[in-house]
């Protein structure tokens, strides 16, 4: 059984009895800061890695993360699921929208804007409104072209409707789905890449697409010099966000695929832009067949027109 004195605390030896009796012991010192390795002190002081840390908010995305899954930990067929992915206000939609018509060079859209808060209550009505703006105003154009011209009859074209909401929904929705699951192959491959959530991708280019909304109403003036003048200043401010967020997400990976992804991106978003406007505003003129007057004695007399 042990004793009174066995029980009670000894105190430690002084160190340099303990490196007596074990020469290869190392003692650290409370009062001494602990030494950075060498290699991560190498990497806090690599040149052009803070920027990139800035521009792609890889400080934050962990945190962001997991406040992300703690919001979304609904079941996916419940209605508070989804209710999540419109939990924003007004504020936040007018300043993304913002930040997507006046882009600052140098700075993240989704470190800035869309990071916090993703949401799809931004990108719908910003598509729903594109195509409904689309439709109308290609309608109105083709009247003023011809308009005074005796043998043309205005018809509404309410088939361009659906046609301009397969196209800009389709190009919201599956053109981000293929550029995140780009990213998430290539962040496979290589250590450096940051891959965007899907929702993230949405959002960008969700928003991307507001600055065609009013260049879809000065589409109406009857000037095809002013048409595409417009379009191209609408190509370039929407393009430039798209460019601004995911070239450095993919500058770290091999430079011809980080040049190929951007021009891919920069393309797509082209044809869109170029497309809509040479359907809608700039269809060729279809020819009206001459309408067909009777004459009095019995014979029919079909009139051209041009």
């Amino acid at each position: 059984m042990a004793t009174a004195d066995d029980l009670k605390f000894q105190e430690f030896d002084d160190a340099a009895n303990l490196l007596a009796a074990n020469p290869d012991a190392t003692t650290i010192s409370i009062d001494e800061p602990v030494e950075i390795p060498k290699n991560q002190h190498s990497r806090l002081q690599e040149p052009g890695r803070e920027e990139d840390d800035e521009l792609l908010g890889t400080d934050d995305s962990d945190k962001t993360e997991l406040l992300a899954g703690q919001k979304k930990s609904a079941p996916f067929w419940t209605f508070d699921y989804y209710q999540t992915f419109f939990d924003v206000d007004t504020y936040q939609v007018l300043d993304r929208i913002k930040g997507s018509v006046f882009p600052v060079p140098g700075k993240n859209f989704v470190r800035l804007y869309i990071r916090s808060n993703p949401d799809l209550y931004g990108p719908f009505w910003i598509c729903a409104t594109l195509v409904f703006t689309i439709a109308v105003s290609g309608n109105l154009s083709n009247f003023f072209i011809h308009l005074g011209k005796p043998t043309y009859h205005y018809v509404p074209e309410f088939r361009k409707v659906s046609i301009a909401a397969t196209t800009i929904y389709a190009y919201a929705w599956l053109v981000p789905l293929a550029l995140w699951g780009f990213l998430m192959w290539r962040n496979s491959k290589v250590m450096n890449i940051v891959s965007y959530s899907f929702l993230e991708i949405v959002c960008v280019y969700g928003y991307s697409l507001f600055i065609y909304i009013p260049t879809a109403i000065l589409w109406i003036i009857p000037q095809k010099v002013v048409r595409w003048v417009l379009m191209v200043f609408s190509l370039c401010l929407s393009g430039s966000v798209l460019v601004m967020t995911f070239w450095p997400a993919v500058r770290d990976d091999n430079r011809r695929i980080a040049v190929a992804t951007v021009a891919t991106i920069l393309l797509l978003h082209a044809l869109l832009a170029v497309g809509c406007l040479a359907y809608f505003f700039d269809a060729p003129e279809v020819e009206i067949p001459a309408p067909i007057i009777p004459a009095h004695n019995g014979t029919t007399v079909i009139t051209k027109s041009h």
